[in-house]
């Protein structure tokens, strides 16, 4: 992670843009966390995330899919692409 304060994220704000790309940013206000920059694509995954985990119905779900797996209850890619009709 990169760290800068707010008057040196200003005076390299396309060090700060560019350096976002690849860490999280933290801008810091009289040496406390204040903002952090990330790149689009991992905000957005951040928020599709969130948005997972606040489904009660996709989180049983995908627990129980690891007991499955854990417990050996599988099928093979192609017999899971027979079944949906995809061969």
């Amino acid at each position: 992670m990169y760290t800068y304060s707010i008057s040196e994220a200003r005076a390299k704000f396309a060090d700060v843009i560019k350096a976002s790309r690849k860490h999280v940013v933290q801008i810091t206000d009289r040496n406390r966390p204040a903002v952090a920059i990330l790149d689009w694509d991992e905000y957005e995954s951040l928020l599709e995330t969130m948005e997972l985990l606040s489904d009660s119905e996709a989180m049983k779900e995908i627990r129980e899919g690891i007991k499955d797996a854990q417990a050996g209850r599988t099928v093979s890619l192609e017999a899971a692409k027979k079944d949906l009709g995809l061969l």
